[in-house]
């Protein structure tokens, strides 16, 4: 039977090939360390969760919420940009609550894109920037680019080459997978180029609470004048270990807010209650399991990047972010990033995702993710470290799951 036009639009899940072979080796006892998906697993501070039991005492709270997010909520998250950006925001008009920020972008994809539209995305990137537009009926340009001096005449490039004119741009710092942190000053050049070719910017900051060097990672709204062309979404999932929760927010221009505040209307009726005051409670918080979190995640990037090198798989430490973006070890890369994960599975008992399931640009690196402890982090060094010898000594052992069919 043929698929439906949007399924077709989709190509396969690369992440899932990982996913069944992990699964498999799971099931012959193998102990797998996993690196691969970014699925935190550092518990929910206390508080947050003491106040969701206490919230959720009260019946009241059981009924359907609000699909924008109730007010306490939307305040709250208006106060973090205050204090974190200097950035003041509108709870009634500027910030929309959102069930995490993936949801929250593909239904702003829903809310703005007519069929044809073009976006100009980053490739490699986290996957629904591209695909939420996709699956809306866009059309992806895509830019193999970096938050640096080249962006700006790459994105030139995109606009003169698409017809029609895009529609939108998606910024991405610190960046899902390349870990690459963006300065304020590169913000400015790209607001100010968005604005003078009528350029919708949609900027992810899922990652601004992860980051090691002491420079705190800027939001594209603290630009004078962003906020006419700019909306910008976060993540709690990360900044307070809370992915299951599923609460994330979009901010910024009042307009694109009201166009997905409209599509959510008719989608969801938003989070259960006492998740959203629980929410907004870790947000009004004195910032004391942000930096817990912080510090969890740069023990663990300190001692990856110091157990791969001594194992002899050389990672460049990452700014921010809860992932590495590593090259693919020389001898490895003609096989490409899918087929050496796969090898990793099979002879290190370690999972890391594909660069190539981000983006073709993306199929000389692996994402490594954090989400294990130090230990299990070293051990998966070890087991690295063994995997290397022996292709050293035995090329011809090591053999790509591909060549086997």
């Amino acid at each position: 039977m043929e698929e439906f036009h949007k399924v077709r639009r989709l190509p396969p899940y690369v992440f899932e090939q990982v996913n069944r072979l992990k699964a498999s080796a799971r099931s012959r006892g193998a102990d797998i360390i996993d690196l691969g998906m970014g699925n935190p697993d550092l518990p929910t501070p206390k508080a947050i969760v003491d106040k969701l039991c206490e919230v959720v005492r009260d019946p009241r709270t059981h009924r359907y919420s609000s699909s924008r997010g109730i007010p306490g909520l939307r305040r709250a998250q208006a106060n973090y940009y205050q204090r974190r950006f200097g950035v003041k925001l509108n709870p009634d008009t500027q910030v929309v609550a959102t069930l995490g920020s993936k949801e929250g972008f593909a239904n702003m994809a829903q809310a703005i894109t007519a069929p044809g539209d073009v976006i100009l995305c980053p490739n490699p990137t986290y996957p629904i920037h591209a695909f939420g537009f996709i699956m809306s009926g866009g059309v992806i340009r895509s830019l193999q680019v970096e938050p640096d001096d080249g962006f700006i005449p790459a994105v030139e490039r995109g606009i003169r080459h698409s017809i029609p004119k895009p529609l939108a741009l998606i910024l991405n710092y610190p960046s899902n997978p390349t870990a690459l942190v963006a300065s304020l000053d590169f913000y400015k050049d790209v607001v100010a180029f968005a604005k003078k070719n009528d350029i919708i910017i949609l900027s992810d900051l899922a990652y601004s609470e992860i980051y090691f060097d002491g420079n705190p990672p800027p939001s594209v709204l603290q630009v004078p004048g962003a906020m006419d062309v700019c909306v910008e979404f976060t993540s709690m999932s990360k900044t307070f270990s809370m992915p299951g929760w599923r609460m994330g927010f979009a901010v910024g221009n009042e307009r694109l807010i009201a166009a997905l505040t409209r599509v959510k209307s008719y989608l969801d009726y938003g989070a259960f209650t006492p998740i959203q005051v629980a929410a907004a409670h870790a947000l009004n918080g004195d910032g004391a399991d942000i930096a817990e979190v912080r510090e969890v995640y740069h023990k663990r990037r300190d001692v990856m990047v110091d157990s791969f090198s001594r194992a002899g798989w050389t990672i460049p430490a990452p700014a921010a972010s809860m992932f590495a973006w590593a090259p693919i070890p020389e001898q490895f890369r003609h096989l490409g990033s899918l087929e050496f994960s796969k090898l990793l599975i099979e002879h290190a008992d370690v999972a890391v995702a594909p660069g190539v399931g981000f983006g073709e640009h993306g199929d000389d690196y692996v994402r490594v993710a954090l989400v294990e402890n130090e230990h299990r982090i070293r051990q998966a060094a070890r087991n690295i470290k063994k995997f290397l010898a022996t292709t050293a000594k035995q090329p011809n052992n090591v053999v790509p799951l591909a060549a086997r069919r």
